[in-house]
């Protein structure tokens, strides 16, 4: 695997799961209690995406992105701060509208679990491009070391979808349902835990 100099940055995580177990509790017509969330709870609530996920939230920087690279992860529904490249705010020379797409930028996003999701299944698909691709996982690699639940959740569509929802496949599913094809993928769960093994198996020869 070729090494990268990608680097993700947590400002911020706001990861109050007894708070996001309560909001649960009153939809289900209960009052708060001071129980703390369990391991099993958080992982069944992720993955069934309901509303109170929104409270987990992440504030993160990605620091000399390709110019071109931020605007891709842009269109994305959370809220992003990217740096500018007017000449007025810079203390290089090179004009504004002669600047190659891949000047390096800053890039801190802003984020809750749901928009993670959202924005997750399509880049960490194949159909995404790789400069793209490679700071969703390493967003997710790095993420995974003190919030493994979150990390965990982020896979692409067709890990999610049980298949491939893109106009032209990839060949990742077909290689995926092959190799564990023994397996029950029709559990989400299983199918999530075994695209995470394989996934940070590939990120760990990356990033150690």
């Amino acid at each position: 695997m070729q090494k990268t100099n990608i680097v993700t940055v947590f400002n911020w995580i706001a990861d109050d799961w007894k708070r996001v177990k309560n909001h649960c509790r009153t939809t289900d017509n209960k009052d708060f209690t001071e129980n703390n969330a369990t391991d099993a709870f958080k992982w069944q609530l992720l993955i069934s995406e309901h509303s109170p996920i929104r409270l987990i939230e992440f504030d993160w920087t990605w620091k000399s992105i390709p110019y071109w690279v931020s605007t891709e992860w842009s269109r994305h529904k959370f809220e992003k701060f990217i740096s500018t490249q007017r000449n007025d705010r810079l203390k290089d020379v090179v004009p504004r509208g002669e600047k190659l797409q891949e000047a390096p930028v800053s890039f801190d996003g802003y984020a809750n679990m749901q928009n993670l999701i959202d924005a997750w299944r399509k880049r960490l698909c194949n159909a995404a491009t790789p400069e793209a691709r490679s700071y969703g996982e390493n967003f997710k690699y790095t993420l995974h070391k003190t919030n493994p639940f979150e990390a965990d959740v982020l896979v692409p569509h067709c890990i999610y979808r049980c298949g491939c929802p893109e106009f032209k496949e990839c060949g990742f599913w077909s290689a995926f349902v092959q190799k564990y094809q023994k397996e029950n993928l029709l559990n989400i769960q299983e199918r999530y835990a075994l695209y995470n093994e394989d996934f940070y198996e590939r990120m760990k020869a990356i990033y150690g």
